[in-house]
């Protein structure tokens, strides 16, 4: 079961308090139990000794990153772009793992009223809820999220897995100054104009993005600055 605290950590990190954070925050615990490991600590942290791959990037994933320790500032959180409510959780040197997942639709039929799949559709779908809809749908979503907290592990699919190849530690690379901008960049993210070295989004170079449908590409530039303070 979920505790009450960690769904507040979760609520503070994320915003709201909602079925697949909680859900996220269950499986995390599941898999850091049947791996025998607690939460990335310091060690852990630096040096990317614990991983969690994660398979979808919504709700799911920050329930992951609260739980587990494993973020993507800290180079332990991979995303996979699988559009999948699943989480696995390895240690370095171990290449086994494991694997839980949560059926959406399964969990919908089962724990979601109509009220609140209705409100899904109209709030969150199609963008026209009314304000009292927003508020309505999020009392919902927090009574359903805690409701997650205590869903039984028989609706979960664990599954021991093993690592195909070893995942690589963040490399550290130099940074190069980008000669329009000026401005520092990764020496892998410069191309080179004439010779001259440029940052991607001076180049006007597509780049991969995580956004809402996954990973895209994303054509450069992305803004225009206005000025600068």
């Amino acid at each position: 079961m979920v505790s009450r605290e960690l769904i507040e950590r979760a609520r503070e990190f994320h915003g709201h308090v909602c079925p697949f954070l909680v859900l996220g925050l269950r499986a995390s615990e599941i898999a850091m139990r049947e791996l025998e490991v607690g939460k990335a600590g310091l060690a852990e942290s630096v040096g990317e000794n614990l991983l969690a791959i994660v398979e979808v990037n919504n709700c799911f994933a920050d329930g992951v990153q609260v739980a587990t320790g494993c973020t993507f500032g800290n180079n332990s959180l991979i995303y996979v772009d699988l559009g999948k409510n699943a989480v696995t959780l390895l240690r370095r040197g171990d290449r086994k793992g494991v694997r839980v997942y949560v059926d959406a639709e399964l969990l919908s039929r089962k724990y979601f009223s109509e009220e609140v799949n209705d409100l899904f559709e109209k709030v969150v779908v199609r963008r026209e809820g009314s304000e009292e809809d927003v508020r309505k749908l999020s009392m919902l979503w927090e009574e359903l999220g805690f409701a997650m907290a205590e869903m039984p592990e028989e609706e979960f699919v664990i599954q021991e897995v093993e690592v195909v190849e070893e995942l690589e530690r963040a490399p550290i690379f130099e940074s190069v100054r980008c000669s329009k901008c000026g401005e520092l960049a990764m020496a892998t993210r410069i191309m080179y104009v004439d010779d001259v070295p440029m940052c991607l989004a001076c180049a006007d170079k597509a780049v991969n993005a995580v956004i809402g449908r996954g990973i895209s590409k994303l054509s450069m530039p992305l803004y225009k600055v206005l000025r600068s303070k």
